[in-house]
């Protein structure tokens, strides 16, 4: 399975000014695989160390953090020679052990010539009080479930791939059919890593099912292990609310579907402990399109989606008959699985935030914004065919964009103050608007 973040990867370990990497990301998005991998081709060997419940290494880190010390506690722990430059050192669910995250300030100091990455799925939360986290000493990188191109990469598909990110819509209109069909399996299978790999092998979507709920089960002991006692039942019922929340036509978060007369201040601490883990992905409004978006940000109004439409579409019980009747997936929850699969795609991208943009009195809303350099993009979604753009419109007449983005099932097409994208070509939006604003068209 091939994740484009391992060329990420390689310019790190190119990098001259390379720090220790942290990779955050949900359980089960492919941190380890990614680890391991990454050491298998572009090492000599690599040194794997695992925290969780490992005693010997809680002893280790617990004591003088030398790092010749650690090095050769490291090579009796996994039986390799570590040689700097050709062996990558990897610490996994290093949250485990919080004195094996603080060591990587020492190898940043004092040992940069080792290469070494460290990840972890609950960084944040699950960290003791106190714990001296390597401020400036360590680079990050986030990971997060399949997008719909790595998708189509483990389905075989790279010519496909290849036209998208040519951008050669004659061409990716000639094969529509195709993508769309393969888009219809993204919106089931979704781009949890076991997942993709059993449809990739079985194209069986029973067993898709039952590791999407196998997934979901894991999280919720998550909560139950990992979270303070007190707050697990919150943060069960706000995670358990989400698919409610999404199905809404105004899909701004309510409280009062969590539970009757529920209040946001009894919810923060579990709203917090979901979002650091990379479980749900919060978009804030804006009350205007002003630069930078972040100062206009109106934190007390938000959109939450989950990290992946396919565990969305499980936890919401859908059904796979869903894909073979028309388009009838795209529109299931009011459009909600559409949502949050651009969402899920522009995230993925790493190359823009997420907000939305509301007018005071909620008459029109655009599903998303966001900065390419100095322009704010506004995004509608459209599910159907249906392509009338009110909000969009009513944005359009009262900021005047450079810009203007439509994605939906429709070709791609350049109207005079409009593009509509295919919904399976949002995953190169950021990369055609940089190009467009390049140009100077934003």
């Amino acid at each position: 399975m091939l994740r484009r973040a391992m060329d990420d990867l390689v310019k790190w370990k190119e990098s001259k000014d390379r720090k220790p990497l942290i990779i955050r990301g949900a359980r089960q998005v492919g941190k380890t695989w990614l680890m391991r991998e990454f050491g298998r081709i572009h090492y000599k060997n690599y040194a794997y160390i695992n925290f969780d419940n490992n005693e010997r290494m809680e002893s280790l880190f617990s004591g003088n953090l030398d790092i010749e010390r650690i090095i050769t506690a490291l090579q009796i722990e996994t039986g390799v020679s570590i040689e700097a430059g050709n062996t990558l050192i990897v610490f996994d669910e290093v949250q485990e052990v919080p004195k094996a995250l603080t060591s990587l300030k020492y190898f940043c100091e004092n040992a940069p010539e080792h290469h070494i990455i460290a990840a972890g799925s609950l960084l944040g939360v699950a960290l003791h009080p106190g714990t001296s986290f390597p401020v400036g000493k360590a680079g990050f990188m986030d990971l997060y479930p399949l997008d719909f191109m790595e998708f189509m990469l483990a389905m075989g598909q790279d010519d496909l791939l290849k036209i998208l990110e040519d951008k050669d819509f004659a061409l990716i209109t000639s094969f529509k059919g195709k993508y769309i069909d393969l888009l219809k399996q993204y919106y089931y299978v979704g781009g949890m890593p076991e997942a993709v790999a059993s449809f990739a092998n079985s194209s069986d979507y029973g067993t898709v099912r039952d590791i999407q709920r196998r997934l979901l089960t894991a999280y919720e002991q998550d909560f139950s292990k990992h979270a303070p006692n007190e707050t697990v039942p919150r943060i069960r019922m706000l995670w358990n609310s989400i698919p409610v929340q999404l199905a809404r036509e105004n899909r701004k978060f309510v409280y009062g579907l969590i539970r009757h007369g529920a209040r946001a201040r009894e919810y923060e601490l579990a709203m917090t402990w979901l979002t650091e883990c990379g479980l749900v992905y919060k978009v804030s409004r804006i009350s205007k399109p002003g630069m930078p978006l972040k100062a206009y940000q109106d934190t007390a109004a938000f959109k939450l989606f989950m990290l992946d439409v396919g565990l969305l579409g499980a936890m919401s019980e859908l059904d796979v008959k869903s894909l073979l009747e028309g388009n009838r997936i795209f529109e299931e929850f009011k459009g909600a699985l559409t949502e949050q699969y651009v969402m899920q795609q522009l995230v993925a991208s790493k190359k823009v935030t997420l907000y939305y943009w509301s007018a005071e009195k909620g008459i029109a809303e655009v599903d998303f914004a966001f900065q390419i350099d100095s322009s704010v993009i506004p995004l509608e979604v459209k599910a159907a065919e249906n392509l009338k753009a009110k909000s969009l419109k009513s944005y359009y007449e009262k900021y005047q964009p450079g810009y203007a983005v439509r994605t939906s099932m429709s070709d791609y097409r350049q109207e005079d103050w409009l593009t509509n994208v295919p919904l399976y070509a949002i995953g190169i939006l950021p990369d055609m608007l940089k190009e467009e604003c390049v140009l100077g068209s934003c």
